[in-house]
């Protein structure tokens, strides 16, 4: 514990790595840091409207919780496996891809990727810039460029202040929550919510669709922040730590949400942030209040702005070749993705942000199937055996396109069309299933025993260990076959 606090210390506040490997002497961070971030990412407004959007619909109050909790977990599960990855491999999650995409393949599912985060942080930004607005006295407009603002400065920053405000969102929201529950316990019979039941498959089955598609939205970057862990910590207790701090957290403000939006008689929509603030009072309390849920939101859109630059930068190296990213160049991506966004939540706040969270909530059938393959290859096929100095190499074990990963890829986008329900795209098959979208467990299930099959007969040749880079001047040597002291020293 003492060398890993030595470690802590040592690191400079500006995060100097970007998408490359972090070598065995970086390492640092305890277990529980991943569940303050991941807790503290979901104790925010979007999860309350995500919650809310079960009774909004039409839900049972009683069964959305319930198919709430089966989707967090289900979901979460997806998320935190993924979560897992980062300290073994000490990559950020999207690179790791190229094992089952190829090094330039795998641009295919990142695009698309920086494409939904990108609109999740323009969404996020308008509700953001509503509360901010509230605050200062100023407009919405206005509250977005402070927010804006922000986000930049902590995205550049990087890791390490990222988890810091992780912690401080963890206490915010929960003291936030504690006093929401409270004033709604005090103002709504719960009880009696809780017993007018009405169950209906399609209403249940979206409850567990809106978590479990929450949480699967973290994918392709959890690992972004659990790479900095020590190559030793246990993937068991990473996958715990990352998945109940975002389970626990999510469930906590969806209920607040099922709550508050079936005892708002039709108040709450379109108005979410000031309904929420209002169960609090008004004055100090509710400035307090529009505090943090601003403050809440900048832990989620700085992960999606930082996930977004690693994205983008793992795209470049993925064609360039090894790529370095200096201070000045992460500042100028970081600029271009949230310039971006907020340009979207300006245009937006007002009339388009329904479709655009629409489109979004379609791209996500574009990474279910990228997550069931990586899963699958990395813990069935491969089994943790990555040759990461090959993932470099558009000419090495991983080649430039690999077909197969690229072909079960397309075919699980395929798969999903006639399951999609969203007002960008619906297809043929959701009216006969109560308009239900059920797309995400097409895209999870079947393209990973297709990818499965497949593999077993057709995967190339898969090494007989993890191979690491050779680490210049550190303490700690992994152990490498020569066949990676060799890739690592071409």
């Amino acid at each position: 514990m003492a060398v890993n606090t030595d470690r802590a210390s040592n690191k400079p506040l500006i995060e100097r790595r970007s998408i490359d490997y972090i070598p065995e002497a970086e390492r640092h961070g305890r277990l529980f840091s991943q569940f303050t971030l991941w807790m503290g990412a979901n104790l925010q407004i979007t999860a309350i409207v995500t919650g809310a959007l079960a009774v909004v619909l039409g839900g049972d109050v009683f069964w959305s919780l319930i198919g709430l909790l089966i989707g967090q977990l289900l979901g979460g599960g997806v998320m935190a496996l993924h979560a897992a990855q980062g300290p073994k491999l000490g990559l950020p999650q999207m690179i790791s891809s190229r094992v089952q995409f190829g090094v330039y393949g795998a641009a295919i599912p990142i695009v698309l990727v920086c494409l939904m985060y990108l609109g999740f942080t323009a969404t996020g930004t308008v509700l953001s810039g509503q509360a901010l607005g509230q605050l200062f006295g100023v407009s919405d407009s206005v509250g977005i460029l402070i927010f804006a603002s922000v986000i930049v400065l902590v995205t550049v920053l990087g890791y390490r202040v990222i988890h810091w405000i992780g912690r401080v969102a963890s206490v915010i929201g929960v003291v936030a929550f504690v006093f929401l529950f409270w004033r709604l316990m005090s103002q709504t019979d719960v009880g009696a919510l809780l017993q007018i039941r009405h169950f209906s498959w399609s209403s249940f089955l979206l409850a567990v669709s809106l978590a479990a598609s929450w949480q699967i939205a973290f994918g392709p970057y959890v690992a972004d922040y659990s790479r900095y862990l020590p190559s030793n910590t246990s993937a068991v207790k990473t996958f715990f730590a990352a998945g109940a701090g975002s389970v626990v957290g999510a469930q906590v403000a969806m209920i607040l949400g099922v709550f508050a939006a079936a005892s708002a008689n039709g108040q709450f929509a379109g108005h979410e942030v000031a309904y929420i603030v209002g169960l609090g009072g008004t004055g100090a309390t509710a400035a307090l209040l529009y505090f943090s849920i601003a403050f809440g939101k900048v832990t989620i859109s700085t992960l999606n702005s930082y996930g977004s630059f690693m994205c983008i930068a793992t795209i470049i190296s993925g064609f360039k070749g090894h790529l370095t990213v200096t201070r000045m160049q992460r500042l100028v991506f970081v600029l271009v993705i949230v310039g971006a966004a907020t340009l979207i939540a300006l245009l937006g706040q007002h009339s388009f942000l329904g479709a655009f969270k629409s489109f979004i909530l379609f791209l996500l059938a574009f990474f279910t199937p990228w997550s069931a393959i990586n899963l699958v290859d990395y813990y069935c096929i491969t089994r943790e055996r990555y040759d990461v100095p090959a993932l470099a190499d558009p000419n090495g074990r991983y080649g430039r396109w690999n077909l197969l990963g690229i072909s079960v890829y397309v075919f699980g986008v395929l798969v999903q069309l006639p399951f999609i329900s969203t007002k960008f795209y619906t297809g043929p098959l959701v009216a006969a299933l109560g308009d239900v979208d059920i797309s995400w467990i097409i895209g999870l299930l079947l393209p990973a025993v297709v990818y499965y099959v497949c593999a077993k007969k057709w995967h190339s040749a898969v090494p007989d260990q993890l191979i690491l880079p050779v680490e210049q001047n550190s303490v700690v040597q992994p152990k490498t076959s020569g066949a990676g002291r060799a890739a690592a020293q071409a």
